[in-house]
């Protein structure tokens, strides 16, 4: 990921803050998070970016103050602020402070990434580089997601997937051997972390493990709470 688009995103939330940058990373970004205004401002001037995205009510410095700041030495970089406010006097202080654009809370994921592509296209005519494969080697198994076949060797019958099939076991080898959070893969997929979505997600998981049981090397684990992880090993 060396040459991909690199983002600094300052949201106080953890969950939301780490879900935020899995999700950009999935579509083919680089992003560092940090939790407050003034970590934000000291990754700031330690790195390079090619977008900024600042939650405004931040501790130790809020985003608002932040952008400020940034804009006393850098009038180019793109700053997309977040925030929970959503009165005009708001709106019209985030574009005095220096913002290119501003998302209220709550807001979908896809709107996200449709303001941050608007952004940098707009500003740098950058685009982002996918950096995910189109085809995975998992045990004896070839997973072509184009195609949405899963092939493999020992007598085993190429499978046709269903666009969420596909859709799961890609998010899946995005993560292979970490963790794929639970909430990320809902929202990803389902477009929704409800609970009826999860329970649908469940039995999806068990259909891919079902699909992949002939290969020992090959397993979906559960993380309690959590998420789900992909683990492939080597031959022995």
């Amino acid at each position: 990921m060396d040459n991909a688009i690199k983002l600094l995103l300052c949201e106080d939330d953890p969950n939301l803050g780490n879900l935020l940058a899995q999700y950009l990373v999935a579509k083919g970004y680089s992003v560092d998070h940090r939790t407050d205004g003034k970590q934000g401002w000291e990754a700031y001037t330690k790195g390079k970016y090619d977008l900024l995205i600042l939650d405004v009510m931040m501790p130790l410095k809020d985003g608002f103050t932040l952008a400020k700041d940034i804009r006393k030495r850098d009038e180019k970089t793109p700053i997309i602020f977040l925030t929970a406010k959503s009165m005009k006097q708001d709106t019209i202080t985030g574009f005095q402070s220096g913002g290119d654009d501003y998302i209220t809370k709550p807001f979908s994921m896809e709107e996200l990434l449709l303001r941050v592509n608007a952004v940098l296209k707009r500003s740098h005519g950058l685009v982002p580089k996918e950096e995910a494969p189109t085809k995975y080697e998992l045990g004896s198994f070839v997973f072509d997601v184009r195609k949405q076949v899963l092939s493999g060797t020992n007598g085993y019958e190429d499978r046709k997937l269903t666009t969420k099939e596909t859709d799961l076991l890609r998010m899946l080898c995005i993560h292979r051997n970490g963790l794929l959070p639970r909430d990320l893969a809902l929202t990803e997929v389902w477009g929704d972390d409800n609970y009826f979505n999860g329970r649908s997600m469940d039995v999806y998981i068990a259909k891919l493990r079902k699909y992949l049981v002939s290969d020992k090397r090959v397993e979906i684990l559960n993380v309690h709470g959590k998420g789900f992880r992909l683990i492939t090993k080597e031959e022995d």
